[in-house]
This record gives structure tokens, C-alpha cells and sequence, in this order.
């Protein structure tokens, strides 16, 4: 498992791990001597430890143990608007965390309300109309997860410049140099893109013919890991991109490509997945097809991390929805009230990625469904 963001990676624990592992199997001492004995005990122990230390990081992944800080907002009551890609489990996670922050809140005597709408499909279009009518009313603070940045960011821009406090969250920040105010979410998607990808390159023995289910079109996270895909693959000559395609966030579409890639390219090697509903697709489609193709994707969709525990599935980065949904509904207060990003918050909240592989599904699936 690797950690990336705030947490720390667990791979020198494997590391020491395997160390002393090795050594323990290069030792040569008598049957039913003590030195034997406690070689034995020692194996057992870090292996122990070791599975103790990857369990906890599998808990950490996402982060269900939160509490408002310190700040004292000035208000009583506050009124917020969302908007999103599109209607998608991976932003009910999202509205998990700010349903957290909304009760904290209520406890200290102060009522957050707020709207939380996205629409069928991903559509820059629909989410300019969105924010047109979000403007005319009367929100303490407008976020927005940004569909398209290139047609989203000049609206933001010009939002903020007439007055209204407006701040990016979830995956998809706006352009650089956009005038909102604060994003909170994830801020490394290339990283994510990058390492996903070195994973299966690592898999495949740096050889073979790999596709790329990018996502929605111009959205900055899906985008921004299909760069970080496409980079790393540039590094190795034995590697090949075959199909570069866009699911736009739907699972049915995901396995249609999925299945006309398999059958353009029946010696595929593997499928680098960019959001959440296209490892499920792929999977489907490689499952059903019986192909042996590597698969490697983002997040912790119920049936993705079932497909991980059954191997299907090679690794998924899970990001941490619910602390992006409350540090969310803090930012805007503080927003809200006025403050800028600097001490009380910054300009970037960045949120972490864990990659998961087959021994941490089971656990993944128990701590975020219920369900092994």
C-alpha cells in the first residue's frame, strides 16, 4: 500500500519486512535450537507488525474521525451551494463528510444549510447554467467541483469579481491564476495518474500494449492522471499506448469501450482507469471476455473493491471523500466570513490518496460497506 499527500508511505515497513525476512531464511542453525526458535518468533512478529501497520493505514485511508477546529464563525447561520460533475456514489462519499461538519455545527448552536446538485451527466454547459442561476441568489458562499476548467474558470472569475465568495472542492480545482478563493480536495492527480501507472509497468515487467479510460472530457482530475499516465509510459521504450478513450463518468459506456478495445486489440496488457466508474466497466468487460488484462484505477466503488479482492482488479487509489466533504463546509464558513486563505486556512487544502492492492480489499470493503 502507498500513501500520498499527508500520510506516510508504508513501504519501509515492507522493506524492513523483507530484510528481515531474508535473513532469516539464510540462517542455518540446528533443529530445535533456541537461536532457531527465536528466528522463527521474530518472522512471526514483524509479520505481524507489518499486517498491523497496513491494516491501520487501510482505516486512515479514509479519515471518519473529524472535528470542527478552533475557529469561532460569526454567523449563526449559513447558506451554502454545491455544484458537481455529475450524480455519482464518489460524490455522495463527498456529501458524507459535509453532513459531519453540518451536525458539529448544529452542536455548537450553528445551522449550516446547503444545496448539493449536479446533474445526469458531466456537461460544462449544464454547470454554467448552474452557477448563472446560483449567483442571482442569495449564498454566503458558491462551490463548485469543476467540470470543464476552461470554460469554468473566466465564469468564476467573473463571479468573484462582482462581489460573490466563491471556492473550488472535490477533485477538479479551476485553472491556475483563477481568482476563487480556496479549493479543497485533491491536489496531486497527477501524482495519482503517474504512480497508478507505475504500478502496472512494474506489473507487466515494463512491457506491453496499455489503454486509457480517461474519463469526462476537459475535466482537470481525469485529465491531469491521463497526463500522468501518458508521461510515465513515455519513460519506458517497451511500453505502448494502444487507445486513449472517454467514458464520461458512466460505467455502461466504460465497459462498451473496454470491450471494442479488447476486441481492436486482443493482446492488450492492461487498462489505466481515471475516475471511479471506469475500473468497474473494464473490469466487467474483462471479466466477461476472460482477458488478462492489467487493470489499475481510482477510488473505492463497492464493486471495483469487490473486483480488487478478486483479482480482477490490479490496485485503486482511494481518495479520502469524506475529509474533503468536511473541510469543505469549514472552509466556507471561514469564507464566508470574510477571511482569506492564510492562517486559517489555505489557499489549497490538500487531501491524500492511498493505492490499495488485492491484500487490502477485504478490510476496504468492511470499514467503508460493511461487506467482505
Amino acid at each position: 500500500m502507498q500513501k500520498k499527500g499527508k500520510k506516510t508511505s508504508l513501504l519501509i515497513s515492507a522493506l524492513i519486512a523483507a530484510l528481515i525476512s531474508t535473513a532469516c531464511s539464510s540462517a542455518s542453525p540446528s533443529v530445535g535450537s533456541d537461536e532457531n526458535s527465536l528466528s522463527n518468533n521474530s518472522a512471526i512478529t514483524v509479520e505481524e507488525s507489518t499486517k498491523s501497520k497496513s491494516d491501520e493505514s487501510v482505516r486512515s485511508a479514509v479519515d471518519f474521525d473529524h472535528e470542527l477546529d478552533s475557529y469561532n464563525p460569526l454567523k449563526d447561520h449559513y447558506n451554502f451551494y454545491f455544484t458537481y460533475k455529475t450524480v455519482h456514489p464518489w460524490w455522495d462519499a463527498v456529501a458524507l463528510g459535509m453532513e459531519e461538519a453540518q451536525r458539529q455545527y448544529l452542536d455548537k448552536g450553528i445551522t449550516i444549510s446547503y444545496e448539493y446538485m449536479a446533474p445526469e451527466g458531466a456537461s460544462a454547459e449544464d454547470q454554467t447554467k448552474r452557477l448563472l442561476m446560483a449567483q442571482q441568489k442569495d449564498y454566503d458562499v458558491i462551490g463548485v467541483d469543476v467540470a470543464e476548467e476552461e470554460i469554468i474558470s473566466p465564469l468564476l472569475d467573473k463571479m468573484v469579481d462582482s462581489g460573490i465568495k466563491v471556492m473550488t472542492f472535490s477533485s477538479s480545482d479551476a485553472a491556475d491564476g483563477c481568482k476563487r478563493l480556496a479549493y479543497v480536495g485533491n491536489t496531486h492527480n497527477y501524482q495519482d495518474g503517474a504512480d497508478l501507472t507505475e504500478a502496472l509497468c512494474e506489473k507487466l515487467g515494463y512491457k506491453g500494449k496499455v489503454a486509457i479510460l480517461v474519463g469526462s472530457v476537459g475535466a482537470p482530475c481525469h485529465e491531469d492522471r491521463a497526463r500522468g499516465a501518458r508521461d510515465t509510459i513515455a519513460k519506458y521504450g517497451d511500453m505502448e499506448i494502444v487507445a486513449t478513450e472517454y467514458d464520461m463518468d458512466s460505467v455502461d459506456l466504460a465497459y462498451d469501450l473496454t470491450k471494442q478495445i479488447l476486441k481492436d486489440y486482443p493482446d492488450l496488457d492492461g487498462i489505466i482507469c481515471c475516475n471511479m466508474s471506469n475500473p468497474v466497466g473494464a473490469a466487467r468487460a474483462i471479466k466477461e471476455t476472460k482477458s488478462n488484462a492489467v487493470i489499475v484505477g481510482m477510488d473505492h466503488d463497492e464493486e471495483a473493491l469487490h473486483y480488487l479482492n478478486d483479482g480482477v482488479i490490479y490496485c485503486l487509489g482511494v481518495q479520502d471523500c469524506y475529509s474533503i466533504g468536511f473541510d469543505t463546509i469549514q472552509t466556507a464558513v471561514k469564507i464566508a466570513d470574510g477571511n482569506l486563505a492564510g492562517e486559517l486556512f489555505p489557499e489549497k487544502t490538500d487531501e491524500i490518496t492511498t493505492v490499495i492492492y488485492q491484500k487490502d480489499a477485504a478490510m476496504m470493503l468492511e470499514l467503508l460497506y460493511g461487506d467482505i
